[in-house]
């Protein structure tokens, strides 16, 4: 299966458990693999036959901006629902990372693989 790739997406948006986690907003990245057939888009140059990257990572920001969340592991759920159900893909794949989270680490995350 082919895959449409976003990668190092940027949202800024309220998550944590703490209470000062919930008065200001971070940033999560997100990667996403998305299972998609490539093959009708490619064979007749077609853009109305392609997964768009722009309109999914918009959906994304909206997706998780709309309202605070405690886990990156629900967001990370939330993302491969919306993927799942309402882009039709087959599996996805989608890790959220929380960069600053642990002072002594680089980066924190979750990663998920989802399929109908």
């Amino acid at each position: 299966m082919d895959k449409v790739l976003v990668i190092g997406l940027r949202i800024d948006t309220v998550i944590g458990i703490y209470d000062w986690e919930k008065q200001q907003q971070q940033q999560l990245v997100i990667d996403l693999d998305i299972g998609w057939d490539n093959r009708a888009a490619a064979a007749q140059d077609d853009y109305s036959k392609v997964l768009c990257y722009d309109t999914v990572s918009k959906r994304i920001v909206a997706l998780i901006t709309a309202a605070p969340i405690e886990l990156i592991e629900t967001v990370a759920e939330k993302i491969a629902d919306c993927l799942l159900t309402e882009f039709n893909s087959p599996w996805v794949k989608v890790r959220v990372m929380k960069p600053g989270a642990v002072a002594i680490a680089e980066n924190v995350g979750v990663e998920i693989e989802r399929s109908r």
